[in-house]
């Protein structure tokens, strides 16, 4: 099981995501870090252990309130040796991006629609997509979720309602979402509250999660990732 750290941006800070409810989000101070700095988030999840990914949503992007350019590409500077998954929302393929090359794009299905989605093409299957749901309503682009046409090899499954929630994820969509597309690897986001949870989501074929307050709030931790490796290694 792959861990992946999350990173929520909204005004210039970190913020704690919760069911998708943006307008509410307010800057973190956690157990793990007191300040809302992204720097210093991220040098928190790497006393934890040595991610090597992290996923970054850029709020303000996703909803066309400005954005974080120049901080997310301070960050890929500072940061060479970590790969970041950045989503911002709507994003118009660029053939030469001006950027660091450690970054790949997230396109989010809540920011596309019909009419756009053939913009994905472009990609050339370099990109995560992820397919967003809210209350079980699948939001975006309809064929994005019925057109596995679109997908790339990864994709993220995200179920905003249970961001921040201590409610689980939803094991049955994705063990589903296992079980009809064997040949992609699925990527769980929302309400992982512990090691159970990941044991759970690896029988179910799911072997990437992303995490954010289970691990500002030490549900999982440095000997917990350690026992879980060893745990889903002895199996294979």
């Amino acid at each position: 099981m792959k861990i992946i750290p999350v990173i929520d941006l909204k005004d210039g800070v970190v913020v704690h995501a919760r069911q998708g409810n943006r307008e509410h989000y307010q800057a973190i101070n956690t157990a793990l870090c007191k300040s809302p700095d992204i720097f210093q988030v991220i040098k928190a999840f790497l006393g934890i252990y040595e991610f090597d990914t992290f996923y970054i949503a850029d709020l303000n992007a996703i909803t066309r309130q400005g954005d974080h350019h120049h901080l997310i590409t301070d960050v890929l500077t500072r940061f060479p040796q970590i790969t970041f998954w950045i989503d911002r929302g709507y994003q118009k393929y660029a053939r030469n991006p001006q950027h660091p090359c450690n970054t790949l794009p997230v396109l989010g299905s809540e920011s596309y629609r019909d009419e756009t989605i053939s913009e994905i093409k472009a990609y050339n299957d370099n990109f995560i997509l992820s397919l967003d749901y809210s209350n079980s309503t699948a939001l975006g682009a309809p064929s994005l979720f019925s057109d596995s046409g679109f997908w790339p090899k990864n994709i993220i499954i995200m179920t905003l309602e249970r961001v921040g929630s201590n409610h689980g994820p939803d094991l049955n969509k994705l063990a589903e979402f296992c079980r009809q597309h064997p040949d992609k690897n699925f990527i769980a986001a929302g309400g992982i509250r512990d090691t159970q949870d990941l044991l759970a989501l690896s029988a179910a074929g799911i072997h990437q999660a992303l995490v954010a307050s289970a691990l500002h709030h030490g549900t999982i931790g440095t000997d917990d990732i350690a026992e879980l490796e060893q745990s889903i290694n002895c199996k294979r």
